[in-house]
């Protein structure tokens, strides 16, 4: 008897990091000069090579080129198709470093007029979340007279790199209307899909030039199908496949959808002619029999069953059970496994995790694991579970002590939870009453100035934390060692004329992390690194079980800076809506129950943060937008629960204590009323990069509450002048009421240095006093 064929693999996209974040640090030499661009390069091929070798390992059968990127793969296509914004200087041909990365970080440009030399600043492209995850990703800017020419050719070096590697990959490219939907139209009511017929052209020469260098099939990414379309998105997309089908007659295309089910546009999707169709069967498993039914004959399907999103080992069983019938009536030829999505959203290899509890590490699976689950999986429908035996009752037996484990169930947090009543989510009194309150206590001025929280990182912040966790520091020293940094940092406030202050939070390693290490129900790795964005990289924390706080987590220091001077200090808090989105959250409860439990945690810490005398608590919620369901009809159940959950952990304070909440990279329209029903008394938003518009939101709602619109894009080196900030405040005052405004940077400035941030706050302040003198001026 014959043996049986197993399943191709496929992995769509794997991690570009490297298991010890090696391209983080060789792209921090090369920015810094400590290398050249060879050097980087070199590092970043071999990069490459050892994640097609991994891959090839573990038995993957169509493993991917130009999943690999420098920064962001969204850039990347920017580049490849000529989309260069005419502020970057590029004039034509092939893309340079020096241009890449200034659309990516923003860079100065020296200008020479009337024998004097100037600085201009070069603001990077704006940057959002990728759908609902926390990657950000460049955001394309187009014009009506873009257009388009093939500017790198990077997807086919990459393949050509690999094959003379002897690896057979697969290319990714991202598909030109996910491409043109992704980008923002620099032009009122410009909408960027209209220049589908100039850019399709270079992706028809990218796709000749792939398959004249031995490319069989590639990989085209249109997410957007998930998302909702109209008629013409879908003429877009079937157009498209039409015209690229006809230049590239013999190349084989898998469209690839991730992040949801193709609902009402499956019939769109279907009508393409593609030669194969990945589906995610994680996040809508529903859709399985109705793209089984609906694909042509003879069409390759490629089956998301492993979560490429989360980290929880997989129900092997159960998935099998779901998938062999399909399989089977069908035919194991037509048929490819895969994860959900690509696998950039996970750490590399649980097998470095050699320090986490034995149980949790056992409910786990990284890159690496969820490739041997597909491969296990693979077998197991080819040659029949009988050949995975042992592999199928290890994963059963694992699920099954999750399930029942007291280290996942809490009796007393679930028994809180359901005491909960809609009255603790509101504040005693409406805004214009606190909003009095407070500023009777507070006595603030106009354009008040304050930052988001965080202050530079730096070396010695890094090493003292270090030490202290490897037990060289003991914590009498370590904490002496913040004090002192708290103190210089409450000092220089004062002295640059800040107005509120904040006590820089040198204590903490990540916003997310700092207070998960607090909490029961979080667990932590050492290397489970996943790319934010370019060189920043997090480590998500694990939410494993019920979540609760032990003890207060921020009082120490936040009282500690408050003693110290006269000025207000803001408490800083990260939200629980933000607490979760940024971990790995536990797929056996509900979010919105995970979520609740975590925003009975924080008003815990509100509320002894007001009773020790701190008169400003600032609770972050950046990932209220990127938590949205894709979906705009599943929209209103999410927001409920999100602003509900925010607003039980804000709602026990009295009407004189200000709450602060902060958001960063939002389409703010999408969400404006959920934002107003949060009832913030002040929110602060990243618009620099924007240039005011995204305060366009808040005016066209008639938002009642104070915003501090960002004035310094803390995500570039370069200093702002204070001519820039007094324009963009200037800008702010023609939307909004000046009592409305409140002056601080972009975000954090954790990932900055102080010789940047110096001069940016010492002139964000001068452009406050100036703006105030001004309307003084003009007030007499």
């Amino acid at each position: 008897m014959s043996k049986k064929t197993s399943i191709p693999v496929s992995t769509l996209g794997t991690p570009r990091i490297g298991p010890r974040r090696e391209l983080k640090f060789a792209l921090e030499d090369y920015w810094s000069g400590k290398s050249d661009f060879v050097s980087l390069q070199e590092k970043a091929s071999a990069l490459r090579c050892a994640n097609w070798a991994r891959q090839r390992s573990l038995g993957v059968d169509n493993v991917p080129s130009n999943d690999f990127s420098l920064y962001d793969h969204v850039l990347d296509t920017c580049v490849m198709v000529g989309a260069i914004p005419e502020i970057y200087d590029w004039q034509g041909g092939l893309i340079e470093p020096a241009t890449y990365f200034a659309m990516a970080r923003g860079d100065t440009q020296e200008e020479s007029c009337c024998g004097k030399t100037t600085q201009k600043g070069i603001p990077a492209l704006e940057m959002t979340k990728w759908f609902d995850t926390n990657y950000h990703y460049m955001v394309p800017e187009l014009s009506s007279e873009q257009h388009f020419t093939l500017a790198s050719t990077k997807a086919v070096d990459e393949f050509r790199e690999a094959k003379a590697l002897g690896f057979k990959t697969r290319p990714v490219l991202l598909g030109p209307v996910t491409f043109l939907k992704l980008s923002k139209g620099t032009e009122a009511g410009f909408d960027p899909l209209s220049l589908l017929d100039r850019l399709l052209p270079v992706y028809g020469e990218v796709l000749r030039q792939l398959r004249d260098s031995g490319a069989e099939w590639v990989q085209v990414d249109e997410p957007c199908l998930v998302l909702d379309l109209n008629d013409v998105d879908r003429v877009a997309l079937k157009k498209t496949y039409q015209v690229l089908g006809k230049a590239v007659p013999n190349l084989r295309l898998m469209l690839t959808t991730y992040f949801g089910g193709l609902g009402d546009n499956l019939q769109t999707a279907l009508s393409l002619p593609v030669a194969g169709l990945h589906v995610d069967l994680v996040r809508a498993p529903e859709q399985l029999d109705a793209v089984i039914v609906g694909a042509n004959p003879d069409q390759v399907i490629s089956l998301g069953v492993i979560d490429g999103r989360n980290i929880w080992r997989a129900d092997l069983q159960a998935i099998y059970d779901r998938i062999a019938p399909a399989i089977a009536s069908r035919g194991a030829a037509l048929f490819e496994i895969a994860p959900s999505c690509s696998l950039l959203h996970v750490p590399i290899d649980l097998e470095q995790e050699s320090d986490l509890d034995a149980d949790l590490r056992s409910w786990l699976a990284f890159a690496v694991q969820k490739i041997e689950e597909l491969k296990i999986l693979s077998r197991a429908l080819g040659d029949g579970i009988g050949s995975v035996a042992s592999e199928f009752r290890d994963a059963s037996a694992a699920i099954a002590a999750r399930r029942k484990s007291t280290k996942v169930h809490n009796r007393l947090v679930t028994e809180r939870a359901l005491a909960v009543t809609h009255d603790m989510a509101k504040r005693q009194s409406p805004f214009d009453i606190r909003r009095a309150a407070q500023q009777e206590k507070l006595g603030l001025p106009e354009f008040p100035t304050t930052t988001i929280g965080s202050f530079p990182q730096t070396t010695d912040v890094r090493k003292s934390r270090a030490a202290f966790a490897k037990g060289t520091l003991d914590g009498t020293g370590y904490d002496a060692f913040i004090r002192t940094e708290t103190e210089a940092a409450i000092r220089w406030q004062e002295q640059i004329g800040i107005d509120v202050l904040v006590h820089g939070e040198f204590e903490r390693n990540d916003m997310v992390q700092y207070f998960g290490e607090k909490l029961a129900g979080y667990a932590f790795t050492k290397h489970g690194w996943v790319q934010s964005y370019g060189s920043r990289y997090v480590r998500p924390p694990v939410i494993f079980g019920d979540v609760s706080r032990p003890e207060p987590m921020t009082v120490k220091w936040s009282q500690y800076a408050q003693s110290l001077t006269d000025r207000p200090v803001k408490g800083m808090l990260t939200g629980p809506v933000t607490m979760m989105q940024w971990s790995f959250v536990r797929d056996d409860l509900p979010r919105r129950d995970v979520c609740a439990q975590i925003a009975l945690a924080l008003r815990d810490e509100v509320t002894d943060l007001e009773v020790a005398g701190i008169g400003l608590i600032q609770i972050d919620e950046p990932a209220i937008r990127e938590g949205l369901p894709l979906r705009r009809g599943d929209w209103k159940a999410y927001l409920d629960w999100a602003v509900e959950c925010f607003r039980l952990s804000a709602s026990g304070v009295r009407d004189e204590t200000q709450i602060h909440t902060h958001m960063c990279y939002s389409e703010f329209n999408d969400i404006i009323e959920a934002i107003g029903a949060m009832d913030a008394d002040v929110i602060s938003i990243e618009t620099s990069r924007s240039k005011m518009e995204l305060l366009d939101a808040f005016v066209n709602y008639a938002y009642p509450n104070d915003i501090g619109p960002g004035v310094y894009d803390i995500h570039s080196p370069r200093v702002p002048t204070i001519d820039e900030m007094v324009d963009l405040l200037a800008a702010a005052t023609r939307q909004l009421a000046v009592s409305q405004i409140w002056v601080n940077p972009d975000c954090g400035l954790k990932t900055r240095n102080w010789e940047e941030v110096r001069p940016a706050l010492i002139n964000m302040v001068e452009a406050a006093r100036m703006l105030r003198k001004s309307m003084a001026e003009a007030a007499q």
